[in-house]
C-alpha cells in the first residue's frame, strides 16, 4: 500500500494519533513516509496543525498541508467564510501522487468524517480515495453509538466502489464499559472489515520516544504492529 486514506466516523476521535502511530511503525520498518493534510481548519497561521503533530510523534516524516482555514468548521464552510479558495479532490490526489513518487508510504488524513465537504461542489475525502484507488482506514470511537456510524461509513465507501481497509479504535478508554468491550467484536461485523488496532486514550500526551516505543502494541501486523486483535477482543469479553 503506497497511499492510505485515513478517515473517521466523526471529529475528535483520534485520527491524528492513529495516523502518527501508522507512520511511526512504517518509519521504524525503514520506510519513507509522508503525511498529507489537505485542509487544516481551526488553526491560526504559524500554529502547528495535525500534520505537524504527526511529525512530532512519529519522527522522520514529511508533512504537507494544502490549505489552512482559521475557523474550526467543515473545510468547505471554513473556506467560504474566510473568503479563501477551497481545496478540491483533484488537487489533493495530485499532491498525493507527487509525494508517492518520493516516499514509500503516503498517509492522507481527512477532516472529520468521510463525507465532510471540501468544496461547494460537494467533494469529499471519498472522492479523493476513488481518484487514487487508495484503501481507506476508518478510525472509530469505542463506545455506544459507534456501530451505527461505522456501518454508515462502510456503506458509503462501498457505494463508491471502495472498501474499508479496516477499523482502528482511536481512543480506547482506561476503564472500558460494557458497550466498549462488546464493540471490539461487533465493530468488524458493522464495518465488514477487520479490527486493526486500538490506541489507548491519552497517547497523544506521551513523549515522542514513548509513543514510538509503544505504537506496535496498538496496531495489528498488517499496519506494522504486533497486536493480536482477535485475542485482544476476546479477552475479558
Amino acid at each position: 500500500m503506497a497511499v492510505i486514506v485515513v478517515t473517521g466516523t466523526g471529529t475528535e476521535i483520534g485520527k491524528t494519533v492513529v495516523t502518527a502511530a501508522v507512520a511511526a511503525l512504517a518509519v521504524a520498518g525503514g520506510r519513507s513516509v509522508a503525511v498529507l493534510k489537505p485542509a487544516q481548519t481551526g488553526v491560526a497561521p504559524g500554529e502547528p496543525g495535525d500534520a505537524a503533530e504527526v511529525v512530532r510523534l512519529a519522527g522522520a516524516v514529511t508533512a504537507a498541508e494544502l490549505a489552512r482555514f482559521p475557523e474550526p468548521l467543515a473545510p468547505a464552510t471554513a473556506a467560504r467564510r474566510a473568503g479563501l479558495a477551497p481545496v478540491g479532490p483533484e488537487r489533493i490526489a495530485a499532491a498525493a501522487r507527487d509525494l508517492e513518487a518520493e516516499h514509500d508510504l503516503v498517509l492522507i488524513e481527512g477532516a472529520g468524517g468521510l463525507l465532510v465537504r471540501f468544496d461547494d461542489d460537494g467533494s469529499t475525502l471519498a472522492d479523493v480515495a476513488v481518484l487514487l484507488g487508495a484503501p481507506v482506514l476508518v478510525v472509530v470511537p469505542a463506545g455506544l453509538g459507534t456501530l451505527n456510524t461505522t456501518a454508515l461509513t462502510a456503506e458509503a465507501l462501498r457505494a463508491r466502489g471502495l472498501a474499508p481497509l479496516g477499523v482502528v479504535i482511536g481512543s480506547w478508554p482506561a476503564a472500558p464499559d460494557l458497550a466498549a468491550l462488546c464493540n471490539r467484536s461487533d465493530l468488524p461485523l458493522s464495518a465488514g472489515a477487520p479490527l486493526l488496532g486500538a490506541v489507548p486514550e491519552g497517547t497523544g500526551a506521551l513523549t515522542p520516544e514513548a509513543f514510538r516505543a509503544a505504537a506496535a502494541d496498538w496496531l495489528a501486523p498488517s499496519l506494522g504492529g504486533r497486536l493480536d486483535t482477535a485475542a485482544w477482543a476476546a479477552a475479558d469479553a
